[in-house]
């Protein structure tokens, strides 16, 4: 089958959930074959790539800002797969699905899939058109993709109640742990096995680290541990200044900024806990790769993170400070109980193959439309 992913920023590259989700897909259905080709967003400090991994990588004009990066990036891509050569082009995140409607309700030269990360207008780093602007990306989906993936049962009855749209529910995979003893980041911040607790992820509004800030400051003995902040900011400078504001004066929080490779892998296998305080997720890549550490976990109550949690993870009320000291208190407090195991989860090559399945469902000649089309056409 000939492939385009849309909707990401980059790969290869960590910047968020749907980096991650779109390479390890794309990776694993060229080593199968398929001609996949990435359409990754042009910009001077994107090192310039024309494949990776087996895969096609063509960049994609946008304008990096706030208010134009998604608008300006999914005009381009999906004019380039209207007149490209596929079998399907698979959009990822409600917000570039806006010029759907350009490929019009009959695209009988490919089908379009959508992947809904999480309903992005709910996320608190919009402002009011934003929001609108992001809703009608999310009807565009609804009315024109032939197959929407949802990575929750939340969002899967959202679909369903708001639109009567049927859904498939495809989850985000995981690669095996690679278990590092403390080494980098020991060097660098003086942390050691159980001497913290980490949150990992971008730091925007929404993944509520404000939260775990407020309730960190009120515990008047931490046993000697620090909060690990590891995460760069996206589109959100106001926000991550509040953040770099709430932290400058407390020497028991670190910021180590983006992190990737052995020092991401060490921080997952020397945490003490990993703590998600979101207001809203879809398939929290971060959560999945701590529980498959083996790491204690602290959640928000959120639906699409309670439907992850197991025995191994505890969770507190959404947006509630003082639900989220209490659990936080009772979680230090057993510090010198036995981790929990390692956590196996569903692998990457799994989902990879649910979702070629659906592919297939389309039943293509992979020539550019249905089996039944050209038999009609002939």
């Amino acid at each position: 089958m000939k492939i385009a992913m849309i909707g990401h920023k980059r790969v290869p590259s960590r910047e968020g959930g749907v980096e991650i989700v779109v390479e390890q897909l794309s990776i694993r259905m060229a080593s199968l074959g398929n001609d996949v080709t990435l359409f990754n967003r042009k910009r001077k400090e994107y090192k310039k790539i024309d494949t990776y991994k087996e895969c096609k990588v063509e960049e994609v004009f946008s304008i990096n800002k706030k208010s134009l990066d998604a608008l300006v990036y999914s005009f381009f891509a999906t004019v380039k797969a209207k007149h490209g050569h596929f079998d399907i082009v698979h959009f990822h995140a409600e917000g570039s699905c806006a010029f759907l409607w350009m490929l019009g309700r009959k695209h009988k030269k490919f089908k379009v899939v959508v992947t809904i990360h999480g309903l992005d207008w709910q996320r608190g780093k919009w402002g009011g058109f934003a929001t609108k602007f992001l809703k009608y990306c999310e009807r565009q989906a609804v009315k024109h993709a032939d197959k929407i993936i949802v990575l929750s049962e939340n969002n899967k009855n959202y679909f369903k109640n708001t639109y009567n749209r049927e859904t498939e529910y495809i989850p985000n995979g995981i690669d095996k742990p690679i278990f590092k003893e403390p080494n980098i980041i020991t060097k660098e911040y003086g942390l050691t096995k159980n001497s913290y607790v980490l949150f990992l992820a971008r730091i925007v509004p929404e993944k509520g680290l404000h939260y775990l800030i407020e309730a960190w400051k009120r515990i008047e003995n931490k046993k000697g541990l620090k909060l690990v902040i590891a995460g760069g900011s996206s589109h959100t400078s106001e926000y991550f200044n509040e953040i770099i504001s709430m932290t400058k004066d407390d020497p028991t929080i670190i910021m180590t900024g983006f992190v990737q490779g052995d020092k991401l892998y060490e921080l997952y296998s020397n945490a003490f806990l990993y703590v998600l305080p979101s207001d809203i997720e879809g398939m929290p890549m971060s959560l999945l790769e701590a529980m498959s550490y083996g790491n204690r976990c602290l959640v928000s109550n959120i639906p699409e993170n309670m439907e992850i949690i197991n025995e191994n993870c505890s969770s507190f009320v959404k947006g509630d400070v003082d639900s989220l000291y209490k659990v936080l208190i009772i979680l230090i407090e057993s510090i010198n109980q036995k981790n929990a195991k390692t956590q196996k989860m569903k692998d990457w090559d799994a989902i990879t193959q649910e979702t070629i399945n659906l592919y297939k469902s389309f039943n293509l000649n992979t020539n550019g439309g249905t089996l039944y089309e050209s038999i009609i056409s002939e």
